[in-house]
Protein backbone atom coordinates (compact mmCIF):
# COMPACT_ATOMS: atom_id res chain seq x y z
CA UNK A 1 0.00 0.00 0.00
CA UNK A 2 2.83 2.38 0.88
CA UNK A 3 4.49 1.80 -2.49
CA UNK A 4 1.20 2.42 -4.26
CA UNK A 5 0.70 5.69 -2.35
CA UNK A 6 4.21 6.85 -3.26
CA UNK A 7 3.59 6.04 -6.92
CA UNK A 8 0.35 8.04 -6.94
CA UNK A 9 2.16 11.04 -5.45
CA UNK A 10 4.96 10.77 -7.99
CA UNK A 11 2.78 10.22 -11.05
CA UNK A 12 1.49 13.82 -11.47
CA UNK A 13 5.03 15.19 -11.17
CA UNK A 14 6.29 12.69 -13.72
CA UNK A 15 3.45 13.76 -16.02
CA UNK A 16 4.69 17.35 -15.72
CA UNK A 17 8.12 16.22 -16.93
CA UNK A 18 6.42 14.41 -19.83
CA UNK A 19 4.37 17.43 -20.94
CA UNK A 20 7.43 19.69 -20.61
CA UNK A 21 9.33 17.24 -22.79
CA UNK A 22 6.59 17.54 -25.39
CA UNK A 23 6.62 21.36 -25.34
CA UNK A 24 9.44 21.67 -27.89
CA UNK A 25 7.51 19.57 -30.38
CA UNK A 26 4.35 21.57 -29.61
CA UNK A 27 6.15 24.86 -30.29
CA UNK A 28 7.20 23.60 -33.71
CA UNK A 29 3.55 22.85 -34.54
CA UNK A 30 2.24 26.34 -33.73
CA UNK A 31 5.10 28.73 -34.44
CA UNK A 32 7.28 29.79 -37.35
CA UNK A 33 10.17 32.25 -37.17
CA UNK A 34 7.84 35.13 -38.08
CA UNK A 35 5.09 34.23 -35.60
CA UNK A 36 7.04 33.37 -32.45
CA UNK A 37 6.22 36.58 -30.57
CA UNK A 38 2.54 36.50 -31.52
CA UNK A 39 2.28 32.84 -30.48
CA UNK A 40 3.85 33.58 -27.10
CA UNK A 41 1.36 36.39 -26.59
CA UNK A 42 -1.48 33.98 -27.36
CA UNK A 43 -0.10 31.22 -25.18
CA UNK A 44 0.18 33.31 -22.04
CA UNK A 45 -2.81 35.46 -22.88
CA UNK A 46 -4.88 32.29 -22.51
CA UNK A 47 -3.29 31.49 -19.16
CA UNK A 48 -3.45 34.89 -17.45
CA UNK A 49 -7.25 35.20 -16.96
CA UNK A 50 -7.51 31.70 -15.50
CA UNK A 51 -4.50 32.15 -13.23
CA UNK A 52 -5.64 35.66 -12.28
CA UNK A 53 -9.00 34.46 -10.95
CA UNK A 54 -7.23 32.18 -8.48
CA UNK A 55 -4.48 34.66 -7.64
CA UNK A 56 -6.70 37.75 -7.24
CA UNK A 57 -7.07 37.65 -3.42
CA UNK A 58 -3.27 37.58 -3.02
CA UNK A 59 -2.61 40.08 -5.81
CA UNK A 60 -4.75 42.65 -4.00
CA UNK A 61 -2.45 42.46 -0.97
CA UNK A 62 0.83 42.81 -2.86
CA UNK A 63 2.91 45.92 -2.31
CA UNK A 64 4.38 48.24 -4.93
CA UNK A 65 7.88 46.82 -4.48
CA UNK A 66 6.61 43.27 -5.03
CA UNK A 67 4.85 44.31 -8.24
CA UNK A 68 8.00 46.02 -9.50
CA UNK A 69 10.20 43.05 -8.54
CA UNK A 70 7.87 40.60 -10.23
CA UNK A 71 7.67 42.81 -13.30
CA UNK A 72 11.46 42.94 -13.58
CA UNK A 73 11.69 39.17 -13.29
CA UNK A 74 9.02 38.94 -15.98
CA UNK A 75 11.25 40.84 -18.39
CA UNK A 76 14.03 38.31 -17.79
CA UNK A 77 11.52 35.50 -18.18
CA UNK A 78 10.36 37.00 -21.47
CA UNK A 79 13.94 36.81 -22.71
CA UNK A 80 14.06 33.13 -21.75
CA UNK A 81 10.90 32.34 -23.68
CA UNK A 82 11.97 34.31 -26.74
CA UNK A 83 15.37 32.62 -26.96
CA UNK A 84 13.97 29.17 -26.21
CA UNK A 85 11.08 29.45 -28.68
CA UNK A 86 13.08 30.99 -31.52
CA UNK A 87 15.67 28.29 -30.90
CA UNK A 88 13.07 25.52 -30.95
CA UNK A 89 11.81 26.55 -34.40
CA UNK A 90 15.37 26.60 -35.78
CA UNK A 91 16.60 23.26 -34.43
CA UNK A 92 15.20 19.81 -33.68
CA UNK A 93 12.92 19.16 -30.72
CA UNK A 94 15.47 16.62 -29.48
CA UNK A 95 18.36 19.09 -29.54
CA UNK A 96 16.28 21.82 -27.90
CA UNK A 97 15.16 19.59 -25.05
CA UNK A 98 18.65 18.29 -24.33
CA UNK A 99 20.47 21.62 -24.62
CA UNK A 100 18.05 23.49 -22.33
CA UNK A 101 18.75 20.88 -19.66
CA UNK A 102 22.24 22.38 -19.30
CA UNK A 103 20.60 24.86 -16.92
CA UNK A 104 21.02 22.09 -14.35
CA UNK A 105 24.77 22.50 -14.78
CA UNK A 106 24.96 26.26 -15.32
CA UNK A 107 23.04 27.20 -12.17
CA UNK A 108 25.30 25.48 -9.61
CA UNK A 109 28.35 26.85 -11.45
CA UNK A 110 26.96 30.39 -11.27
CA UNK A 111 25.95 30.03 -7.63
CA UNK A 112 29.38 28.71 -6.77
CA UNK A 113 31.06 31.66 -8.49
CA UNK A 114 28.84 34.21 -6.74
CA UNK A 115 29.24 32.60 -3.31
CA UNK A 116 32.93 31.84 -3.90
CA UNK A 117 32.45 28.31 -2.68
CA UNK A 118 34.04 25.37 -4.52
CA UNK A 119 31.91 22.69 -6.09
CA UNK A 120 32.66 18.97 -5.70
CA UNK A 121 35.11 17.63 -8.26
CA UNK A 122 32.49 15.14 -9.35
CA UNK A 123 30.20 18.02 -10.34
CA UNK A 124 32.94 19.68 -12.37
CA UNK A 125 33.53 16.36 -14.12
CA UNK A 126 29.80 16.14 -14.85
CA UNK A 127 29.83 19.69 -16.24
CA UNK A 128 32.71 18.83 -18.55
CA UNK A 129 30.94 15.68 -19.68
CA UNK A 130 27.80 17.71 -20.46
CA UNK A 131 29.79 20.11 -22.65
CA UNK A 132 31.32 17.18 -24.55
CA UNK A 133 27.85 15.69 -24.96
CA UNK A 134 26.42 18.90 -26.44
CA UNK A 135 29.38 19.17 -28.83
CA UNK A 136 28.76 15.63 -30.07
CA UNK A 137 25.01 16.15 -30.23
CA UNK A 138 25.09 19.35 -32.26
CA UNK A 139 27.97 18.22 -34.48
CA UNK A 140 26.37 14.78 -34.95
CA UNK A 141 29.57 13.07 -35.86
CA UNK A 142 31.29 15.87 -37.75
CA UNK A 143 33.09 19.10 -37.02
CA UNK A 144 30.00 21.15 -37.84
CA UNK A 145 29.34 24.31 -35.89
CA UNK A 146 26.10 24.37 -33.85
CA UNK A 147 23.10 25.71 -35.73
CA UNK A 148 21.60 29.10 -34.93
CA UNK A 149 18.76 27.28 -33.17
CA UNK A 150 21.18 25.33 -30.98
CA UNK A 151 22.91 28.56 -29.94
CA UNK A 152 19.61 30.30 -29.19
CA UNK A 153 18.51 27.46 -26.91
CA UNK A 154 21.94 27.53 -25.25
CA UNK A 155 21.41 31.25 -24.67
CA UNK A 156 18.00 30.45 -23.16
CA UNK A 157 19.69 28.06 -20.71
CA UNK A 158 22.07 30.85 -19.67
CA UNK A 159 19.29 33.42 -19.22
CA UNK A 160 17.17 30.86 -17.35
CA UNK A 161 20.08 30.52 -14.94
CA UNK A 162 20.10 34.31 -14.51
CA UNK A 163 16.36 34.16 -13.80
CA UNK A 164 16.77 31.48 -11.12
CA UNK A 165 19.61 33.39 -9.43
CA UNK A 166 17.72 36.68 -9.56
CA UNK A 167 14.66 35.10 -7.94
CA UNK A 168 16.72 33.53 -5.18
CA UNK A 169 18.44 36.83 -4.36
CA UNK A 170 15.69 39.42 -4.80
CA UNK A 171 14.71 40.10 -1.19
CA UNK A 172 11.55 42.00 -1.99
CA UNK A 173 9.85 38.87 -3.35
CA UNK A 174 11.08 36.40 -0.74
CA UNK A 175 7.70 36.20 0.98
CA UNK A 176 5.55 36.76 -2.10
CA UNK A 177 3.01 34.05 -2.83
CA UNK A 178 4.32 31.92 -5.76
CA UNK A 179 0.95 32.00 -7.52
CA UNK A 180 0.74 35.78 -7.44
CA UNK A 181 4.39 36.15 -8.43
CA UNK A 182 3.86 33.87 -11.41
CA UNK A 183 0.90 35.97 -12.56
CA UNK A 184 2.91 39.21 -12.33
CA UNK A 185 5.86 37.67 -14.20
CA UNK A 186 3.71 36.29 -16.98
CA UNK A 187 1.78 39.56 -17.24
CA UNK A 188 5.01 41.51 -17.65
CA UNK A 189 6.30 39.11 -20.30
CA UNK A 190 2.99 39.04 -22.16
CA UNK A 191 2.77 42.84 -22.20
CA UNK A 192 6.18 42.95 -23.89
CA UNK A 193 5.12 40.33 -26.44
CA UNK A 194 1.94 42.29 -27.21
CA UNK A 195 3.87 45.55 -27.76
CA UNK A 196 6.65 43.98 -29.85
CA UNK A 197 4.52 41.61 -31.98
CA UNK A 198 3.32 44.19 -34.57
CA UNK A 199 6.94 45.18 -35.32
CA UNK A 200 8.28 41.67 -35.92
CA UNK A 201 5.38 39.84 -37.57
CA UNK A 202 1.61 39.44 -37.66
CA UNK A 203 -0.63 40.44 -34.77
CA UNK A 204 -1.58 37.71 -32.27
CA UNK A 205 -5.24 37.66 -33.32
CA UNK A 206 -4.20 37.35 -36.96
CA UNK A 207 -2.14 34.28 -36.06
CA UNK A 208 -5.03 32.93 -33.97
CA UNK A 209 -7.40 33.28 -36.92
CA UNK A 210 -4.99 31.32 -39.12
CA UNK A 211 -4.85 28.31 -36.77
CA UNK A 212 -6.73 25.14 -37.59
CA UNK A 213 -8.06 22.64 -35.02
CA UNK A 214 -4.72 20.83 -34.72
CA UNK A 215 -2.77 24.02 -34.05
CA UNK A 216 -5.32 25.18 -31.49
CA UNK A 217 -4.99 21.82 -29.76
CA UNK A 218 -1.21 22.23 -29.56
CA UNK A 219 -1.55 25.82 -28.32
CA UNK A 220 -3.98 24.76 -25.59
CA UNK A 221 -1.54 21.97 -24.71
CA UNK A 222 1.18 24.58 -24.16
CA UNK A 223 -1.09 26.90 -22.20
CA UNK A 224 -3.11 24.50 -20.08
CA UNK A 225 -0.79 21.53 -19.57
CA UNK A 226 2.74 22.90 -19.90
CA UNK A 227 1.90 26.01 -17.86
CA UNK A 228 -1.20 25.80 -15.64
CA UNK A 229 -1.17 22.06 -14.95
CA UNK A 230 2.58 22.08 -14.32
CA UNK A 231 2.41 24.97 -11.88
CA UNK A 232 -0.45 23.64 -9.78
CA UNK A 233 0.96 20.10 -9.66
CA UNK A 234 4.23 21.42 -8.31
CA UNK A 235 2.54 23.65 -5.74
CA UNK A 236 0.86 20.48 -4.52
CA UNK A 237 3.94 18.27 -4.86
CA UNK A 238 6.33 20.38 -2.77
CA UNK A 239 3.83 20.11 0.08
CA UNK A 240 3.26 16.37 -0.20
CA UNK A 241 6.74 15.07 -1.00
CA UNK A 242 10.35 16.20 -0.71
CA UNK A 243 11.83 18.91 -2.98
CA UNK A 244 14.62 16.49 -3.87
CA UNK A 245 12.12 13.92 -5.12
CA UNK A 246 10.28 16.56 -7.16
CA UNK A 247 13.57 17.74 -8.66
CA UNK A 248 14.61 14.18 -9.51
CA UNK A 249 11.34 13.47 -11.34
CA UNK A 250 11.39 16.78 -13.21
CA UNK A 251 14.96 16.02 -14.25
CA UNK A 252 13.59 13.40 -16.65
CA UNK A 253 12.27 16.20 -18.92
CA UNK A 254 15.14 16.05 -21.45
CA UNK A 255 14.66 12.31 -21.76
CA UNK A 256 11.01 12.85 -22.72
CA UNK A 257 12.00 15.63 -25.12
CA UNK A 258 14.27 13.16 -26.90
CA UNK A 259 11.53 10.51 -26.93
CA UNK A 260 8.99 12.89 -28.51
CA UNK A 261 11.55 14.33 -30.91
CA UNK A 262 12.63 10.95 -32.23
CA UNK A 263 9.27 9.15 -32.26
CA UNK A 264 6.86 11.93 -33.28
CA UNK A 265 8.96 14.66 -34.91
CA UNK A 266 11.06 12.18 -36.86
CA UNK A 267 14.38 13.57 -35.59
CA UNK A 268 17.24 11.36 -36.68
CA UNK A 269 20.54 11.26 -34.85
CA UNK A 270 23.61 9.43 -36.05
CA UNK A 271 25.56 7.17 -33.68
CA UNK A 272 27.75 10.04 -32.45
CA UNK A 273 24.72 12.30 -31.99
CA UNK A 274 22.99 9.59 -29.97
CA UNK A 275 26.12 9.23 -27.85
CA UNK A 276 26.16 12.99 -27.30
CA UNK A 277 22.52 13.01 -26.24
CA UNK A 278 23.14 10.14 -23.82
CA UNK A 279 26.13 11.97 -22.35
CA UNK A 280 24.02 15.09 -21.79
CA UNK A 281 21.35 13.07 -19.96
CA UNK A 282 23.90 11.25 -17.80
CA UNK A 283 25.94 14.39 -17.08
CA UNK A 284 23.03 16.61 -16.11
CA UNK A 285 21.60 13.99 -13.75
CA UNK A 286 25.06 13.29 -12.31
CA UNK A 287 25.53 17.03 -11.81
CA UNK A 288 22.10 17.36 -10.18
CA UNK A 289 22.93 14.64 -7.66
CA UNK A 290 26.49 15.72 -6.85
CA UNK A 291 25.59 19.40 -6.44
CA UNK A 292 22.74 18.68 -4.02
CA UNK A 293 23.24 19.57 -0.39
CA UNK A 294 21.88 16.76 1.79
CA UNK A 295 19.24 17.86 4.22
CA UNK A 296 18.78 21.28 2.68
CA UNK A 297 15.29 22.15 1.56
CA UNK A 298 14.99 23.41 -1.99
CA UNK A 299 13.29 26.71 -2.63
CA UNK A 300 10.63 26.61 -5.27
CA UNK A 301 11.40 28.93 -8.12
CA UNK A 302 8.64 29.79 -10.53
CA UNK A 303 9.54 30.87 -14.03
CA UNK A 304 6.07 30.76 -15.54
CA UNK A 305 6.60 27.57 -17.49
CA UNK A 306 8.59 25.59 -14.98
CA UNK A 307 8.33 25.80 -11.23
CA UNK A 308 11.65 24.22 -10.42
CA UNK A 309 13.37 23.08 -7.30
CA UNK A 310 16.73 24.70 -6.65
CA UNK A 311 18.43 22.29 -4.26
CA UNK A 312 20.89 23.90 -4.28
CA UNK A 313 20.50 24.97 -7.89
CA UNK A 314 19.35 22.53 -10.50
CA UNK A 315 16.56 23.55 -12.80
CA UNK A 316 14.18 21.25 -14.51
Amino acid sequence: MRGSSSFLRDLPVLLVAVVWGSSFLAVQQVAEPGTVVAMLGLRFGLVLPLLGVVAWPVLRRMGRAEWLGGGLLGLILGGVFLLETYGAVHTSATNAGLIISLTMVFTPLAESALARTPLPRAFLAAAGLAVVGVALLTGDGGLKAPTAGDLLVLGAAVVRTVNVLAMSRMRVIKETDPLALTWVQLSSSTAVFAVVAPFVGPLPWTVAASYGPAQWAWLLHLALLCTLFAFFVQMWAVRSTSPSRVSLLLGTEPLWAAVFGITLAGNRLGPVGLLGGALVLVATEWGRRTAAVPGRGGAQTVDGERAVDTEPAATG
